[in-house]
């Protein structure tokens, strides 16, 4: 068991340029720099995930975007005359490149400005704050973390974590729609 323990200096993000990109992880700035893996969520209007994507915990949401936008695996129906997608992103995401990409993409982008010094955060009763509309995608990360082996992540490969949150987002998908499929009565 001794044998199978990482040496001082054999961590991926010990080292500069080292394997930590590959394998998912990164310092965390919020917890002294330890490695850290992060989700990226990307849900549909109820909750249910329909991408998931994993980086290191120190690299910033906006740069995957495109990658999480990539990952759908559900095929998404064509869209009707009147019809339009929106895609609803918090204050990480204004950037011109996640505005434009929402735009190539044929989307709607809701993402509400950054504060600045001339233009500070408007009071929750001002009505041009912008409306709060993330709370979907942080129902999905809560249902995400009811799983033990999810919450915490214990594997050192990348692939081997990523099938068990492939496998949960299943679970979840299951779990959501399953009571809203109708029940077969058996012929005969």
């Amino acid at each position: 068991m001794a044998g199978r323990r990482r040496k001082h200096g054999q961590s991926p993000i010990e080292q500069k340029g080292g394997a930590g990109a590959s394998e998912a992880t990164g310092s965390n700035p919020t917890d002294r720099g330890k490695a850290g893996c992060k989700r990226t969520l990307l849900t549909e209007a109820r909750g249910i995930p329909l991408s998931v994507v994993l980086c290191g915990a120190n690299r910033h949401d906006s740069k995957m975007l495109m990658d999480v936008l990539d990952a759908v695996v559900v095929a998404v129906p064509a869209l009707e005359e009147q019809e339009q997608r929106h895609l609803l992103l918090d204050r990480g995401y204004d950037t011109s490149a996640c505005r434009q990409l929402a735009v190539d993409e044929g989307l709607i982008a809701h993402i509400p400005k950054k504060a600045t010094r001339e233009h500070p955060i408007p009071a929750p009763a001002d009505p041009e704050r912008h409306p709060a509309r993330r709370w979907v995608v942080e129902v999905g990360h809560s249902w995400f973390n009811r799983f033990r082996r999810i919450q915490t992540r214990w594997e050192k490969r990348q692939d081997l974590y990523l099938g068990f949150v492939e496998l949960t987002a299943c679970l979840i998908i299951w779990r959501k729609l399953a009571p809203l499929a109708p029940i077969r009565k058996p012929s005969g």
